[in-house]
């Protein structure tokens, strides 16, 4: 079996995810190119090094730059924050490599319009890990709909929320800067709603929305304290510069209409991400917290029989279960990554970009950029896609 060197910059949450699938994929996936392990980066030494170590990479970088360079690494991941983005994934396009980008793919729209043409430039394999397109039940849906068994798609409703910054004491920390994050609620979790409207239902024409931050000051970030949930902060604040929460209309090119919702203020909702979509001939819903299972809904059931069904898409049919476990034994979130870098493998041996492509992501992040403008301007909005 043929291998790839993957060199990872990035060793947090998403490092971790990533090498977690770049781990189990050829234990469970027939897949040629197999990822090699090569080399993980970081700017701490002793925190990538511990990386290293403890993920299962052969070597350590404390320089993206070094890491790029390197005869032996094939495919660079960029899981870092977003301000650094642009810079990383051009520098790998140029140096020939084949790219795997976190979403957002950036920023700002003129950042991802940049990194789209260097991947064009480059003619590699490129994609963007939306990888909650990858939970079979998510694709069991888009099989549906593409047999026209939904019939004329009318509605998409969307919400993804999370609870994790409501303690006005929680620290500002990278999330909530927007010169390190872009935007807030928006950018960190609507994009995945876009996304999956995207995939499910088709691009959106124009927008309407609104955005807001609840906390405006938060306690700075202590060094060393540990980042994600468990950051702490100290006695002097900043500015909290990203919006807590989102909520935008949309209208889709194919005629159907949809709400989309995103809020880190939803006490209880640990990490809800779900939609429900209604057509002329049934319907279909999903949440991620119960990700094994699609509700589905057809019109022409018998009256006395007519209701939503909970499938449990666990059968070895259902896309990418048959290389896991048998029927009723549950998958969780990390598979997901799991299949995205499945079929990376399978794009980089066709000469391929695997969807979502620097291009859907582009349309994405054109579409976040026309909230943010909406939510300035007060009117409807259309993404800003025109010559790509």
């Amino acid at each position: 079996m043929a291998e790839i060197g993957v060199g990872l910059v990035g060793y947090k949450f998403m490092g971790r995810t990533h090498s977690n699938a770049y781990r189990q994929l050829p234990r469970f996936f027939d897949v040629d190119p197999a990822p090699r392990m090569t080399a993980i980066c970081g700017r701490d030494e002793a925190g990538v090094r511990d990386a290293a170590n403890t993920l299962g990479w052969e070597s350590y970088e404390t320089d993206y730059r070094r890491l790029i360079d390197r005869d032996d690494i094939g495919l660079v991941d960029v899981s870092t924050p977003g301000n650094t983005h642009r810079d990383v994934v051009i520098a790998a396009l140029e140096a020939g490599k084949h790219v795997i980008c976190e979403k957002p793919l950036a920023n700002t729209l003129d950042e991802a319009k940049e990194m789209l043409a260097a991947a064009r430039d480059a003619g590699t394999v490129n994609t963007v890990c939306f990888n909650y397109r990858r939970a079979p039940a998510v694709q069991l849906a888009k099989k549906l709909i593409d047999e026209g068994r939904l019939g004329t798609i009318r509605h998409w409703r969307s919400t993804y929320l999370q609870d994790f910054i409501m303690d006005p004491q929680f620290p500002l920390i990278w999330r909530l800067q927007k010169e390190l994050a872009g935007s807030g609620a928006l950018g960190d979790i609507a994009a995945h709603s876009v996304d999956l409207a995207r995939f499910l239902v088709g691009d959106v024409s124009e927008v309407v929305g609104m955005m807001e931050t609840f906390i405006k000051e938060r306690p700075l970030e202590e060094a060393g304290a540990g980042g994600g949930l468990s950051a702490s902060g100290g006695v002097e604040t900043g500015e909290v510069t990203v919006d807590d929460a989102a909520a935008f209309l949309a209208r889709f090119e194919n005629g159907a209409i949809g709400t989309f919702e995103a809020t880190r203020f939803a006490a209880g909702r640990r990490n809800q991400n779900g939609f429900e979509i209604n057509g002329s001939k049934g319907s279909v819903a999903f949440d991620m917290e119960r990700m094994n299972e699609l509700d589905v809904f057809f019109v022409d059931d018998d009256a006395d029989v007519q209701g939503f069904r909970t499938v449990n898409v666990t059968e070895p049919g259902h896309p990418y279960v048959g290389a896991w476990w048998p029927p009723g034994h549950i998958i969780g979130y990390e598979h997901t990554f799991v299949h995205t870098m499945k079929d990376l493998m399978d794009g980089i041996k066709a000469g391929k970009s695997p969807a979502p492509t620097f291009e859907d992501a582009y349309r994405v992040q054109a579409v976040l950029d026309a909230v943010e403008r909406s939510a300035e301007g007060g009117g409807w909005t259309r993404p800003e896609v025109g010559g790509i």
